[in-house]
């Protein structure tokens, strides 16, 4: 299993319109084969970064998820959407992998 963790810098004036848009991923992910663990919005600390976790069963179906969803409607409709209202300043991806007993 491999674990993805999205540190997001947000523009806090669009907090409304970013948890719009990961309301529209978090399916999106699960439709591909993976488990989404939810994204983190600002609370208490910085209001400009938001945090998603999600999971694959490998690198190799993260990969396939990441160009099945270049060609998807809907993915592609949230990416747009995300432009238009211009709520995500930058991003950065990281993978994890689990210890488990």
């Amino acid at each position: 299993m491999i674990t993805c963790y999205v540190k997001y810098v947000i523009d806090p004036k669009k907090v409304k319109q970013f948890e719009q848009y990961a309301r529209m991923w978090i399916p999106l992910v699960e439709k591909f084969g993976g488990q989404h663990n939810g994204y983190y919005l600002p609370s208490e600390g910085a209001n400009n970064i938001a945090l998603a976790l999600f999971s694959f069963e490998s690198l190799t179906a993260y990969e396939e998820y990441r160009l099945k969803s270049f060609e998807d409607p809907e993915c592609i409709k949230a990416v747009q959407f995300a432009e238009e209202v211009d709520c995500i300043v930058s991003y950065e991806r990281s993978f994890f992998r689990p210890v488990l007993n």
